[in-house]
């Protein structure tokens, strides 16, 4: 039986495409083994969101072939779909998909192990259509990615994504329902609808749905338990959707909205479709709507153009939104985009002191929304045991719980009592039995 390891950088929408591309290769017979281990086929899915992730990207194709200077190395996502020519020239590459064609993977893997050629598959065109791929983790029964949008139409000013993902696309909504039951029938407990511009759902072609239309056909799926939003901007919440949130307890309590500054001229900087007033009046909305919402958010320091007076701005904002969590990026030029050339470029050690000064109050506004839920009960699904004494899983909004291990409940959702904070997290006591998964899951 031949081997086959994946090796996922960046974001859930990359872990949910390593996750459909590992399921085409089982399917094909191969066994899915860890990327530290001898493979026949070693996947890298790619990240340039920063130029960390880039030059990551670059070292684990080297690793691979390193480990197996005979096995297919095939790199797929953003980095080739921008960067084709740089990846063509590391030694070792058999395989350049982009982020196109990953249903073809296991045919265009064959293929490269017969020719010996380099061949760049999908490298330098995108389909015009949604791909539509295989939904779910095959290593984990708990929690399923399900990307129903593909594609960036916003282009930021400091984003190199649209170019690496092409124009907004949607999964049709009867996949969405499909995809949906499909999961819930192989036992999965949670399933988060995800995108590269989420709130961008339908776009398209607006007569056949929005993000509130593929929300309401992944809740009308029976038996599923929990659904949650990924990463939405705040402009493209809509009163039905907050509707949906307030009224259905299967949608998770948690919304992630990104902010990236919170100062106005940095926004008007970066193309944002916001200013600070709009964000605050969307959030108190959000707040007044769902009283117990947990709003996570993204934040880049050191813009180009930011000042000292600028960044105090945001630093005073991002205290005052009380976010409950946010993640913090130090600024990161992407060649080709409009900011890399900008005048203002801050210095590293400059981000990076600023970096830390907004992950400080973002530290305190966590620490207080954990503390909030104190005395309060909650459903978690746990997903792992943490040591031989505990396992840990998610609240619906979104925080980490941990409580004393049992192993039945593994898997499975149970109503808790919020009873102390814990590092990252809170610890908690069961307040119910939870149910067991089904033992005859399969995908």
């Amino acid at each position: 039986m031949r081997k086959v390891a994946f090796l996922t950088l960046g974001c859930k929408v990359n872990q949910a495409d390593s996750g459909a591309m590992e399921q085409l290769f089982r399917q094909a017979g191969y066994l899915a083994v860890d990327f530290t281990e001898p493979a026949d086929v070693y996947i890298i899915n790619t990240c340039v969101v920063t130029d960390t992730a880039e030059h990551k990207s670059r070292q684990l194709i080297r690793r691979a072939a390193r480990q197996n200077p005979n096995a297919v190395i095939a790199v797929t996502g953003c980095y080739p779909q921008i960067g084709a020519e740089a990846v063509k020239h590391i030694k070792g590459v058999d395989l350049i998909v982009g982020t196109d064609r990953r249903r073809e993977i296991v045919s265009l893997v064959e293929k490269a192990r017969q020719s010996g050629c380099l061949d760049a598959a999908g490298a330098l065109s995108l389909d015009a259509g949604f791909e539509e791929l295989p939904s779910g983790n095959v290593n984990t029964r708990t929690r399923a990615y399900l990307k129903i949008q593909e594609g960036c139409d916003q282009y930021c000013s400091y984003c190199v994504i649209p170019y690496a993902r092409g124009p907004s696309r949607s999964r049709p909504l009867e996949s969405v329902r499909t995809q949906t039951s499909r999961l819930v029938e192989a036992g999965f407990r949670e399933i988060v609808l995800i995108g590269i511009h989420l709130g961008a759902y339908g776009a398209e072609k607006p007569a056949a749905g929005n993000l509130c239309a593929a929300v309401k056909t992944a809740l009308s799926v029976d038996n599923l338990e929990r659904l949650r939003l990924g990463s939405i901007e705040p402009t493209e919440l809509d009163f039905e959707l907050l509707s949906l949130l307030k009224n259905d307890r299967r949608l998770c309590r948690h919304l992630h909205l990104p902010l990236q500054s919170g100062c106005d001229a940095v926004l008007r900087a970066m193309k944002r479709p916001y200013g600070t007033a709009d964000f605050q009046r969307i959030v108190d909305e959000v707040r007044c709507c769902v009283p117990d919402v947990a709003i996570t958010t993204d934040i880049i320091a050191g813009f180009p153009g930011e000042t000292p007076a600028m960044f105090a701005e945001t630093c005073a904002f991002v205290e005052k939104m009380a976010f409950s969590r946010a993640h913090i990026f130090p600024f990161s030029p992407r060649a080709g985009t409009p900011a890399a050339d900008f005048s203002g470029q801050v210095g590293r050690e400059e981000k990076i002191a600023r970096t830390k000064e907004l992950a400080r109050i973002a530290k305190k506004s966590e620490e207080k929304f954990l503390s909030g839920l104190l005395g309060k009960e909650r459903e978690v699904l746990f997903e792992q045991a943490e040591g031989e004494t505990l396992m840990t899983g998610l609240t619906d909004d979104y925080a980490k719980a941990f409580a004393p291990l049992d192993n039945s409940l593994l898997g499975g959702i149970a109503r808790v009592l919020i009873t102390g904070l814990e590092a990252g997290g809170v610890t908690a006591k069961l307040a119910m039995t939870a149910a067991k998964i089904p033992t005859n899951m399969r995908l």
